[in-house]
């Protein structure tokens, strides 16, 4: 059994001097493994009480996966030097006006605060008007910041995306289980492009209480869009010249999926291998100014309704990296529905927690590559 290499990369890189913006349901500063990583943030919602306020618990949850340090028994995460910028959208009720318009006012804020990947693990499904957000998408685009958003979990009730991993210009991840397969729930179709352990993630104890991590029975695609993003931080973080394309190639390319460039709707390009691009040196950077998912569209303010494929003949020039395939081609799953066949499994706990010392550490386990 193998691991993902989560100590060993961290001696090349632990995020240091990358910024993850958490859109979220703000994120609690003042918990030890917290501490000192989480900027001023803002918080957008009706009546907001500040970014550092979290009564839901969810926005904390998800920083402490990116960029939890470990310390006071807390969580670990995948990118432990990274910098969180809080920003609030969201604070639980059950009736939220304005989505749209706070929700691009969000990815603005991101931008301007000079943060270079922003998590949404917070999607949502509605059926509104989305130009304010498909502006804000493409203004962040513009300026060479990645987005990750959760695509739901609604694979057994309706399999509706949520928004904005439906979106052009956004990365849509969803979640494997512990054997690295598409879980059930996980809202499958053409905007899954990667997928990350989504079960068993260290998170909130049964009394509430972030003393020390616990295992929590879920984690669904919040958790997969964050253990994605950080992983994103850890790569940019090792390669600072890079550009948000030549990021996210590399994460597509390394996948564990199903194999020669190619994706299905359960798993996308597969599950994130981070230590392959940085301790491995796997992955071609390839074009910087060519995104590997939507090659037609870098930041206009008139986005296509679904990515188009890099034509053949691009995608085979020289060494450049360039992907094949985008989200919206063809599925390769068969009707098992469990994506990613080919792919190496993930063994143990999905995000998959690791005792060390008696302080738990996020790291994804998984057994050998089988023949």
């Amino acid at each position: 059994m193998e691991t993902l290499r989560v100590e060993e990369m961290w001696g090349r890189t632990t995020g240091e001097g990358i910024t993850v913006a958490v859109l979220d349901t703000g994120v609690d500063a003042s918990l030890p493994h917290l501490e000192g990583q989480v900027l001023d943030g803002t918080d957008l919602t009706i009546g907001g009480d500040g970014p550092h306020i979290d009564t839901h618990g969810h926005g904390t949850m998800m920083a402490g996966l990116i960029g939890g340090t470990g310390e006071g028994g807390g969580v670990y995460g995948i990118a432990p030097g990274v910098r969180i910028l809080p920003v609030k959208v969201d604070n639980g009720l059950s009736f939220d006006f304005g989505q749209e318009d706070r929700w691009a006012e969000a990815i603005d804020y991101a931008v301007e605060s000079g943060a270079q990947i922003i998590s949404f693990s917070i999607g949502k499904q509605w059926a509104g008007h989305v130009d304010r957000l498909q502006s804000a998408i493409a203004n962040a685009v513009r300026n060479d910041v990645l987005i990750f958003a959760a695509t739901g979990n609604a694979g057994e009730e309706g399999n509706e995306p949520a928004r904005p991993s439906d979106q052009a210009g956004v990365v849509g991840v969803g979640a494997t289980d512990r054997n690295g397969d598409h879980v059930i729930y996980s809202t499958y179709g053409p905007q899954v492009a990667l997928s990350a352990p989504g079960a068993e993630v260290p998170g909130r104890c049964p009394d509430e209480s972030w003393e020390t991590a616990c295992l929590t029975e879920w984690g669904g695609t919040s958790a997969a869009a964050a253990l994605a993003s950080a992983s994103a931080a850890l790569i940019w973080s090792a390669h600072p010249d890079w550009t948000k394309n030549q990021v996210l190639r590399t994460l597509m390319e390394t996948a564990d999926g199903p194999g020669d460039g190619q994706r299905d709707d359960y798993v996308g390009y597969g599950m994130i291998r981070p230590d392959r691009v940085i301790l491995d040196g796997e992955g071609r950077p390839g074009d910087p100014g060519t995104s590997p998912l939507f090659p037609t569209y870098e930041g206009t303010l008139d986005p296509p309704v679904s990515p188009e494929p890099v034509p053949e003949e691009e995608s085979e020039e020289a060494a450049s990296g360039e992907a094949a395939q985008e989200p919206g081609g063809e599925a390769a799953a068969s009707g098992s529905g469990s994506g990613g066949g080919s792919a190496t499994a993930l063994i143990g706990v999905a995000v998959g927690v690791v005792i060390l010392g008696g302080v738990v550490a996020a790291a994804v386990v998984s057994r050998r590559r089988t023949a």
